[in-house]
């Protein structure tokens, strides 16, 4: 079912707005003059007042840069140590098998596995110090599900795993994303592709609205086949998206009088139901439909065979591309998740075993291409003026070689999880080009300059979008919480 987000300044879950946290503890005192909390949310939606912090804020680098984002997740773990973050001079069990090279800018190195990448480093940058210090998450699902949410779960499995997603969880920061700023045109708000947040039979955790509820979820696009089809994203299928033959378009809107004719024969609804706008959901999903913005997003055969080559003839390069369709038909959120499970064999970063023949033959070169094309070609669209990029996993690899830290066997030539020190990339909204954020150490254990919590990532997207940080939501109990409790990093943006 196709679910689409309510109008900019209604919050159609919870009935609450853009609140901060400084908000929330001013009630307090608004109790000597008779005001309620409920009073003061709905005084302060209406009025849509400026705290100093967020006006601050409007002021910082980056704020508000950003009209989409396109997040590149690479779950299962790369190793940074193989692929943006060489320590050639590291001892033999903790220095990669591959050579560091030059890239177009001049002092940052990166390994031979990049060359296409190496090429465009004056596009983005490079975090060198993504960190979960002090507290690591070793686990693939509880580190997938703080990148996503920016909270640590509270509901383990009796197996270690985490359980199933739960109307209960925290959303998916997509989520709510498209329930602060709805896009403004007939579009899908928010797209996952081209397989699930997975790690064995855990699937979704972090990928939904969680609390915020169903029509915030992602539409999500899993098509058939094995995850290295070279030709699976030729065949999506959108059949939901698709207007029938037999039903024309004056058709479906005269189909639009019956809901009309209903709520004229029922004026006195509950408040709480009228309060959900159901008018703006089906005006929107119709529009969607009608409009046919969304299937013509979905056609690949659109691009020439040249640029299809250039992203790479496979799921992740066809996603990537995609992805890049979305942004232009105007969906907010893109999320390209690595199409190979976490913990999985072949092309899957998870490389306990055989990471040298791995990491050369299978992934590497695949998100060479597919990353590369993606930032180079949305530059040259002029796409990254406002369109994040951001290339991230749940965690980086084990600096020594062969040793288990998270309970796994480990070949020689292999890694294990390493959740305390490890690199993103980030382009567009104003993002600083050519240039790297932190520092690790001589082994790339910790980092020594600029540690970025995935909180702070995620306050730092938010912080693009002109959303604050700290602005208030509340849970399945009506609770306040934070989007995510971190501040941003300003000094990512020149």
């Amino acid at each position: 079912m196709l679910f689409v987000p309510g109008p900019s300044g209604k919050d159609l879950c919870d009935g609450h707005l853009g609140s901060t946290r400084r908000d929330i503890l001013r009630v307090g005192a608004s109790g000597l003059f008779g005001m309620s909390l409920g009073s003061m949310l709905q005084m302060q939606a209406a009025s849509a007042a400026d705290t100093d912090t967020n006006a601050a804020r409007r002021g910082a680098p980056g704020w508000g840069k950003a009209k989409s984002i396109v997040l590149v997740y690479l779950q299962g773990g790369p190793s940074h140590l193989d692929l943006w973050d060489p320590k050639p001079d590291a001892p033999e069990k903790v220095r990669s098998a591959f050579k560091p090279i030059a890239t177009r800018t001049p002092g940052i190195d990166v390994c031979e596995t990049l060359p296409k990448l190496a090429d465009i480093t004056d596009k983005f940058t490079f975090i060198r110090s993504m960190s979960y210090t002090p507290n690591g998450l070793f686990n693939h699902t509880a580190a997938i599900y703080q990148m996503m949410t920016g909270y640590t779960t509270d509901k383990v499995s009796p197996s270690g795993q985490l359980e199933p997603p739960s109307p209960k969880d925290f959303p998916n920061f997509g989520s709510n994303i498209i329930r602060l700023q709805p896009p403004t045109v007939p579009m899908l708000p928010f797209v996952m592709l081209p397989r699930p947040l997975q790690e064995s039979n855990v699937v979704g955790k972090g990928g939904t609205a969680g609390f915020l509820g169903k029509a915030y979820d992602p539409y999500t696009l899993y098509p058939e086949g094995d995850d290295m089809d070279m030709e699976k994203m030729s065949r999506i299928k959108v059949d939901d998206l698709q207007l029938r033959p037999e039903v024309f378009a004056l058709r479906l809107r005269r189909r639009a009088r019956l809901r009309d004719a209903l709520n004229e024969a029922m004026p006195v609804l509950d408040e709480s139901v009228s309060s959900y706008n159901l008018n703006e959901y089906y005006d929107r999903a119709l529009s969607l439909v009608v409009s046919g913005r969304a299937r013509e997003a979905f056609d690949l055969a659109g691009e020439t065979p040249a640029l299809r080559d250039r992203y790479g003839r496979n799921t992740f390069g066809q996603g990537c591309l995609l992805a890049r369709r979305l942004v232009e038909a105007g969906t907010r959120v893109v999320e390209v998740v690595w199409p190979k499970v976490a913990n999985s064999d072949n092309h899957s970063w998870d490389h306990h075993v055989d990471l040298t023949n791995r990491m050369r033959d299978q992934s590497g070169p695949m998100l060479d291409q597919g990353l590369s094309a993606l930032i180079a070609d949305m530059d040259e669209r002029g796409l990254l003026e406002d369109t994040l990029v951001v290339a991230v996993g749940e965690f980086g690899r084990s600096p020594q070689k062969g040793v288990s830290t998270s309970g796994n066997g480990n070949s020689a030539d292999g890694r294990d999880h390493w959740p305390y020190c490890y690199t993103a990339v980030a382009a567009g909204a104003g993002l600083r080009r050519g240039h790297v954020h932190g520092k690790s150490d001589k082994t790339a254990s910790s980092p020594v300059e600029d540690p970025v919590h995935p909180g702070e990532l995620l306050a730092t997207i938010y912080h693009a979008f002109g959303i604050a940080p700290d602005t208030i939501v509340y849970n399945h109990l009506n609770q306040p919480r934070e989007l995510v409790k971190a501040e941003a990093i300003t000094s990512l943006f020149g």
